[in-house]
Order: C-alpha cells, then sequence, then structure tokens
C-alpha cells in the first residue's frame, strides 16, 4: 500500500458526508441530553434552530420528536450560517463554537476534537467501501453482520475514536475493516503471571486446545533455543499493537531480562469484534473468542485489561453460568451466556510499586478466553450482534426492519419474541436477584432463525456485571461484583441501559420506516413487563418497591461523562457516583 492509498478514503465528498452524518448525531444526542436546547422556528413546522455560545452562528434542521425526548433529526436539512450568511458543515467548528455549553475544558477539547476527527475518518471509511444493504445482512453470518456494522454505540457522538491507532494500524484492526489478524503470542514467566480458569479447565490442555500440538511445540523450541525452560513461562496472546506500541518499549526491561519472550504470531486467523479489542476465530469458529489489552483511548476508557481483575473472572463466570442454569424462568427464555473461561495476567512490579489499581500502567498485558456461541447452535439458527437491529443502511432502511420482514411474523408479534428472549431475563435477573448486567447492543448477541429472535446470549460478563444487594451471600471469589447503589438509582440500570440507550432508537427507527408505530412498541414493551410480572407473582413487593411504571425516571446523560473525561469517564468503584444526571423523562410505559 502507497502512502497516499491509506487515505484514499478522505476525499472531500466522504468528508461532507462523514460531517453531515455526525452533526446529525450531534444536534440529536446533546439536545436529548439537554446540553443544547434547540428553539422552534416560527412559522415552520418540526424546524428548529441552535446557536453557538456567542450567538452569532446558527445551525437550523428539522426533526420528529419522540418518546424519551428522542430527536429524530433530518441529516439533509442540517444548514450552518453566521451573520445571516450560509456556511458549509464543519464538524470540528461546531464543537469549537458550542465549547462552552458542551462543557468542555481547554484541556479536553483538542483531545475531544481529535476523538471527533477519527470518527469522521472512520466514516468516510465505511462510506468508500460498498456496504451491504439492511436486507443483505439480515441474511447474513455472524461476522458478515459483526463488520458490517457502520454506526458504533448509537448514544456517544465520539464513539470510534481509538486515540493510538494510525491509519495502518486502522486500517489493520479496526473492526469494520474485516482484516485478518494473527495475534502475537508472549512467554511470561510464571514468577509474573497468573493463569486462572473455570472448573474443569486446565492450563496446559486448555492452550494444546486452542493453539494446536504443533504451535505449542514450535514455541517450546524457541524457549529452548534461548537456553529456557517451558515449565517457567506461561503463554499470553497479545494484540499486535499493544506489542509493537507499548510492551516493547513500556516493557522493555522485561523483555531484557527474558521475563517475557516473543513467541511469535499463531497460526489462526481472527476478526477484532466491534468492542475493538475481542477477536472472533474465523480458523475455528468453535474455538474460543480472545480479548486482550489494547492501550489505546476509545469512548471514554483506556481499553486495558488488569492483571489482578483477571484472577477471579473464570469463577466469578462460573458462578453466574451456575444461577442461569438452577433459575427454571430464566432457562424457560433460552438464556445463557458465553463464559470468560480463562485469564492470564503479567504483573510488572515496578509499575505497581509506583501507581493505584486504576493505572493504565496495570492494564497493558492480561487476555481472557471468552467461549464462541457457535456450538450451541441448532439446525437453522444463526447468529447476529444485536447492534444490527439499529442499524441502519444507506437507503434508511434498519436491519430490524429486515428481520421483521424475513420472519413473515406481525411486527408486534416479532417484537414480543424479542423482549421475551431479550427483556425478561433482564428483569428477572433485576427483580429476583438485585444482578444487573450492561446489556448494550454489542454486548448481546441474538440468535435468529428465519428472522426470528429464538434466545439471547448474554457476554462480557466479568468487567459488566453488578449485584446490588447488599445483604446478598456471594462466594469469596464474587464478592468484588458487590456494589452501593442507591435505592432511587437502581432502576437506571433498566431505564438508562435498557430503555433510553437502546429501545428509543430501535422504536425510533421502525416508526420512522413505518413498520410500527412508537405507542405500539411501548405497548408491547409495558405487555412483557406485565407478562413477567404475572409470572413472579412472589416477588410484588419489589415490583411495587422498584416501579417499572413509574411516571419518570432520572435522564442519565453519557456523552456529558465523555465531554468531562474522556480517558475515565467513570469511577469503577463508585459506577452510580458517576453519573451525570439531569431532570427526568417521561416513562413510555407509564399508565400502559
Amino acid at each position: 500500500m502507497t502512502l497516499s492509498d491509506a487515505v484514499a478514503h478522505l476525499s472531500p465528498h466522504h468528508w461532507a458526508r462523514a460531517e453531515r452524518l455526525l452533526l446529525r448525531k450531534a444536534l440529536a444526542e446533546f439536545a436529548h441530553e439537554r446540553l443544547i436546547t434547540p428553539e422552534a422556528v416560527d412559522g415552520e413546522q418540526d424546524t428548529y434552530a441552535v446557536r453557538s455560545d456567542d450567538g452569532l452562528t446558527r445551525y437550523r434542521f428539522t426533526a420528529v420528536r419522540r418518546a424519551l425526548d428522542h430527536w429524530q433529526v433530518d441529516a439533509e436539512s442540517i444548514t450552518r450560517s453566521r451573520d445571516g450568511a450560509e456556511l458549509p458543515l464543519a464538524a470540528l467548528d461546531f464543537f469549537v463554537e458550542l465549547q462552552k455549553s458542551l462543557g468542555l475544558s481547554e484541556k479536553i477539547l483538542p483531545v475531544y476534537l481529535e476523538e471527533i476527527s477519527s470518527t469522521l475518518s472512520s466514516t468516510c471509511y465505511k462510506l468508500a467501501e460498498p456496504r451491504p444493504t439492511a436486507a443483505e445482512l439480515a441474511a447474513s453470518g455472524f461476522q458478515e453482520i459483526e463488520t458490517g456494522m457502520t454506526e458504533g454505540h448509537p448514544c456517544f457522538v465520539a464513539n470510534n475514536g481509538r486515540l493510538g491507532f494510525g491509519v495502518h494500524e486502522y486500517l489493520s484492526y479496526a473492526p469494520e475493516t474485516a482484516s485478518p489478524v494473527r495475534l502475537v503470542w508472549l512467554a511470561a514467566h510464571r514468577s509474573r503471571a497468573a493463569f486462572t480458569a473455570g472448573a474443569g479447565i486446565e492450563y496446559e490442555s486448555f492452550l494444546r486446545g486452542e493453539l494446536g500440538e504443533e504451535t505449542v511445540e514450535r514455541f517450546h523450541g524457541v524457549l529452548r533455543d534461548q537456553g529456557l525452560d517451558p515449565a517457567d513461562y506461561l503463554f499470553i496472546p497479545v494484540h499486535p499493537w499493544q506489542w509493537w506500541n507499548k510492551l516493547t518499549v513500556t516493557f522493555a526491561a522485561e523483555v531484557a531480562r527474558r521475563h517475557l519472550v516473543c513467541l511469535g504470531e499463531g497460526d489462526d486467523e481472527y476478526l477484532a469484534q466491534q468492542s475493538i479489542r475481542t477477536f472472533f476465530n474465523t480458523s475455528a469458529p468453535e474455538k474460543h473468542y480472545v480479548k486482550t489489552a489494547l492501550s489505546i483511548v476509545n469512548m471514554g476508557f483506556m481499553r486495558g485489561l488488569s492483571a489482578a481483575y483477571m484472577e477471579a473472572t473464570p469463577a466469578i463466570n462460573d458462578w453466574l453460568a451456575q444461577l442461569v442454569d438452577n433459575d427454571p424462568l430464566l432457562r424457560s427464555t433460552g438464556l445463557s451466556i458465553i463464559r470468560e473461561r480463562a485469564a492470564v495476567g503479567y504483573r510488572h512490579l515496578e509499575y505497581e510499586a509506583a501507581t493505584d489499581r486504576y493505572s493504565p500502567y496495570r492494564k497493558m498485558l492480561a487476555a481472557l478466553w471468552r467461549e464462541s456461541p457457535v456450538p450451541s447452535l441448532r439446525d437453522g439458527e444463526t447468529l447476529a450482534t444485536m447492534a444490527s437491529l439499529v442499524h441502519v443502511d444507506d437507503a434508511g432502511s434498519s436491519v430490524a426492519a429486515a428481520l421483521i420482514e424475513r420472519s413473515g411474523l406481525t411486527p408486534v408479534e416479532w417484537l414480543r419474541r424479542y423482549l421475551r428472549a431479550y427483556l425478561t431475563p433482564l428483569l428477572h435477573s433485576f427483580y429476583a436477584y438485585d444482578l444487573v448486567f450492561m446489556p448494550h447492543g454489542e454486548n448481546v448477541i441474538l440468535v435468529l432463525k428465519d428472522g426470528v429472535v429464538e434466545r439471547a446470549v448474554y457476554k462480557d460478563i466479568a468487567e459488566e456485571i453488578a449485584v446490588m444487594d447488599p445483604d446478598a451471600v456471594l462466594p469469596p471469589a464474587v464478592e468484588r461484583l458487590r456494589v452501593d447503589v442507591p435505592d432511587d438509582k437502581k432502576l437506571l440500570s433498566l431505564f438508562t441501559d435498557v430503555f433510553d440507550c437502546f429501545f428509543r432508537f430501535l422504536a425510533s427507527n421502525l416508526a420512522d420506516e413505518g413498520v410500527l408505530a412508537e405507542d405500539d412498541f411501548w405497548r408491547t414493551v409495558a405487555a412483557c413487563v406485565r407478562d413477567y410480572q404475572r409470572e413472579t407473582p412472589e416477588l410484588a413487593d419489589k415490583f411495587a418497591q422498584y416501579d417499572l411504571f413509574a411516571p419518570e425516571f432520572a435522564l442519565s446523560c453519557l456523552n456529558r461523562l465523555q465531554l468531562r473525561d474522556n480517558e475515565q469517564m467513570v469511577d469503577l468503584s463508585d459506577p452510580a457516583g458517576a453519573l451525570q444526571l439531569v431532570g427526568t423523562l417521561e416513562n413510555p410505559i407509564a399508565g400502559l
């Protein structure tokens, strides 16, 4: 690839289109989070204007306002003017012009602009490549759907920041480029490394199952050629970017002392998933996913993995798998989890001595293996990331609508089956166990048959679940899941994560396409909740205490978190304390 080929997607035409699409999202989500207050334009229906901090620049657009104060902005309608003169749209200028309104500090603003630039660049790449239609995606395989996503997180405006990737690395490692990746393998001295695994898993046989006998023997040969004993080392899979950009420099002493030995690349090819640091094995889809440490900043966090955090991961997954297996209602929904079965982490003792436990320097070298959902499929079943439901193609068609058409069901019946698979387990986990997930589109895999959702698979367990009952009896290895959340904030795990951050978009898309009216969407959600409550009358007191039909709930703002601190937007030890709550939203199922 030539130097100019690497930026071929950055054409004036694609950049202008990317800016328009990003400004559409910025206007919609910042209005939703009440960072900006669009004013109705007199005499023009559904037309609004937003002014810059100095009042001189005006952005004008049309929008339909839907439930949950959702702004469905028409991208083609957006115009920009200053002192009455029309100006071209310019996304970076927008953030500078509204810096004070958006609460961007002098320190954060340029870094946020860099994340916006990266997000725009990735959009240009997607615009430059032929993309499948929604109908084509709905009929595609698991990884074609995964790499076909174009939007990323539906709420975050700067959602493809990936600070640390150069363009050549973007082309190699971004999920939308669908570039095959071979992982780098290191041998880590057991004096500084630890391997933990779920019940029934033993290190040697597990690694041989993942790598194959021939590769293991080849790697052992690398160690023996340097006079080292393979029995003294544990193998760790590493993201190629992490090896080239971090470990060869930041961990140079460990390499020099042979605490770390580079063994070379593995033989299997992987594809990066939407979460960017997790890889699906395309050479052998039945093998485990591999999640790696990746010290880039993306969507509010450095995407490292803590070696200390990894130690309890398999035990937490075993605990949750047993809970799901032992609960008749959860089993009846078809819910399953793909367990994180094994983890390995490396402790750099000098950096540990110099930092606290949240430091990114402690999160540079660890990995985990997560089960693949492929072996669990039955005849005729396929997989799709739940994020695909809110994917909209260039023609404005959504994958959800395409699946409904493919299913032959009425939209309400299709939605009812999806809710039974996805929402009912979340309700039961909350009310029966005070257990909450982070069930956004990228953390849920749907099992489909002929376009119908058969069941749901939850993933990203150990880092994303929490138990909010202070009196819950938990095994010692699972104790870290306990979080202290005030009673009035507990239901936000459903109201924010499910209603506001996913259903809001799904309902709006289906209404916009004329597939399902908003009222019918929310009436079906309410019916799902009522059905669940009838199934579990023994939990009536909890339903009254945490009322999912309350008239309103607090608006929790995700972009405000990132705008405040783009590198550590939430204190993981106190997630409730980090929330940015601004006013309330009317509950769309209240009174239904």
